[in-house]
């Protein structure tokens, strides 16, 4: 089955809500594909908030200037100014759309402090913005009347004479594959977290619109770039939101000390994210540490402040931990959080492949750089997923259809029969994920060797091997998860090879990609993005400058 619109946005989370509902009110035949409902898209799980230069006292060339240094001088700063230019009347938009924003002693909107940042610039709705967020979106999608094809998952996009026109979906419930022909595919598919483990990210975040785009001949940029957030639960990686160091909890050692304070003597706990994130670790590998991680310590803050702006973590706490924050600290550690890289695109969220756009995490603008500010991701969803959905509609109003041709969706039925063909072994793609990813933590994590990375290519390859021949115990058609859970692996692997690769080429540290064996930034050598192409053989590496408008590169201090 065939079916038509003008723009599909893939994904349903915020950047893809918000690519929707910017689209449709250009006038142009919308939908949105997800293979979840809406609102259990991972913008659910942000937490601390969304940044804008509202302040004062504050300015728009102050976010900016912190994001680039954040960034470790690695973002395009054209793309940056943009953002922080528009972050003030999209906050202003989203409140008025209903968000219930917290407010201050005086009404008005309240903000609280986060990593990196000269001013308090983060607006929050206590410690769950991105669901409160996303929910009022989802609102607003069912009020333009977009259409939503939940649970459905793109195993591929369709490329015609260069040009993206169209997708192939599988279709959960009845476990049949369609091609939806459109003028314009926008993928807005999130981050790729669960290439590793443990991770803050669900289990559905697994880099599928990166995979899409990077075989469809769309580079993917600065991979190396993968976040480590300094505060997620041993057990099981879940978030400790940054809101919480935002309200003044402190980062202890085994000893009982502020460790920030030799790290990062201005900031302290608030310094950027590798920094601290790196710390910690230093603090755990020299013995420094409670039971491989460090403490976070909220007891000062008082219970009313703990209950009324961070009930979310009290209970995850007391859920996963058995800590209630109110009278003791809980252990944190390190976790992959986020990703930097991704489809590369320019400020209007267009690829190389005309009618192919994207935003969100999976997007690489270059907002970012080597390290993510607190709650600039948020910012991202909401700005340029506007843009993207706006420039996606003005190209569609000035093309007509492409015929999609038949055998459109042959290679990708033929690739599941096999997968459903596959004889039992001991390889499930639960196994290989396991491997997968425990393996990224060790080897492509906080700190990275020639030697680690190198074993961690030699291991994706060995993986990509085995994954062929995956068997999926589950041989029905409908609902098949076991069949989605698979087809998700081969993205992952997709995109664990070129974070590999990429970082394997990257003979510096910057940012959140910090190598042993070459600890200084160097800036002659590598102010560049790396740009990672398909090949059959793997990751072709190529490099791109990156754009400096205002800001010269500088060491880093906080």
């Amino acid at each position: 089955m065939t079916l038509t619109h003008d723009v599909l946005v893939v994904g349903a989370g915020l950047a893809g809500m918000r690519a929707a509902l910017e689209a449709k009110k250009q006038g142009v035949d919308v939908a949105v594909v997800s293979k979840v409902h809406p609102v259990r898209s991972h913008s659910n799980a942000a937490q601390g908030g969304i940044n804008a230069a509202l302040g004062e006292t504050d300015s728009e060339e102050a976010h900016a200037f912190d994001t680039v240094k954040g960034s470790d001088y690695l973002g395009d700063q054209d793309a940056i100014e943009i953002m922080c230019r528009e972050a003030p009347q999209d906050i202003i938009e989203l409140e008025h759309m209903g968000v219930i924003f917290n407010r201050d002693e005086n009404g008005r909107l309240g903000t609280r402090s986060f990593g990196g940042q000269t001013y308090a610039r983060t607006y929050f709705v206590a410690d769950f913005t991105g669901q409160a967020i996303l929910h009022v979106m989802y609102e607003q999608l069912l009020k333009l009347g977009v259409k939503v094809y939940e649970e459905w998952f793109v195993t591929s996009l369709v490329v015609e004479e260069g040009t993206c026109c169209g997708v192939v979906v599988w279709e959960l419930l009845k476990g049949q594959i369609h091609t939806i022909r459109t003028k314009a595919v926008l993928l807005a598919t999130g981050g790729l977290g669960r290439v590793y483990e443990p991770s803050t990210n669900a289990l559905i975040v697994t880099g599928d619109g990166m995979s899409l785009a990077y075989r469809a001949g769309v580079p993917l940029m600065d991979m190396e770039m993968v976040q480590y957030h300094p505060t997620t639960l041993k057990a099981n990686g879940v978030l400790i939101t940054e809101a919480a160091r935002g309200e003044g909890a402190y980062l202890l050692n085994a000893k009982g000390d502020r460790f920030m304070k030799e790290y990062a003597p201005s900031k302290i706990e608030l310094a950027a994210r590798d920094i601290c994130s790196r710390a910690e670790q230093m603090e755990i590998d020299a013995g420094r540490g409670v039971d491989s991680c460090v403490l976070l310590d909220c007891r000062h803050l008082g219970k009313e402040l703990i209950m009324t702006k961070l009930s979310q973590i009290h209970e995850l706490a007391l859920d996963y931990a058995n800590v209630d924050i109110i009278k003791e600290p809980i252990p944190i550690r390190p976790g992959m959080h986020y990703q930097m890289g991704g489809i590369k695109t320019d400020t209007a969220g267009a690829t190389r492949i005309p009618g192919l756009y994207a935003a969100g995490e999976c997007a690489c603008v270059s907002l970012h750089g080597g390290n993510r500010l607190g709650a600039n991701s948020l910012l991202e969803t909401v700005v340029f997923g506007r843009r993207s959905g706006k420039a996606a509609a003005e190209y569609a109003k000035s093309i007509g259809h492409k015929n999609i041709s038949e055998s459109a969706a042959t290679k990708d039925e033929q690739s599941i029969k096999t997968f459903l063909a596959n004889k039992e072994n001991r390889d499930t793609s639960a196994r290989l994920r396991l491997e997968m990813g425990t393996m990224m933590n060790d080897r492509v994590g906080v700190f990275r060797t020639k030697e680690g990375l190198t074993d961690a290519r030699s291991k994706i390859h060995e993986l990509k091997d085995r994954y062929k021949r995956t068997p999926i115990q589950d041989k029905g058609r409908t609902f098949n998860t076991n069949l989605i859970f698979t087809l998700e692996l081969g993205f992952m692997l997709d995109c664990a090879e070129t974070i590999v690769v990429s970082a394997l080429n990257r003979e510096e540290s910057r940012g959140a990609h910090y190598r042993k064996d070459f600890p200084k930034r160097d800036d002659e050598k590598w102010l560049k993005h790396t740009l990672a192409f398909y090949t059959p053989d793997g990751p072709k590496i190529d490099y791109l400058p990156v754009t400096i408008t205002r800001w010269k590169p500088e060491e880093r201090e906080y």
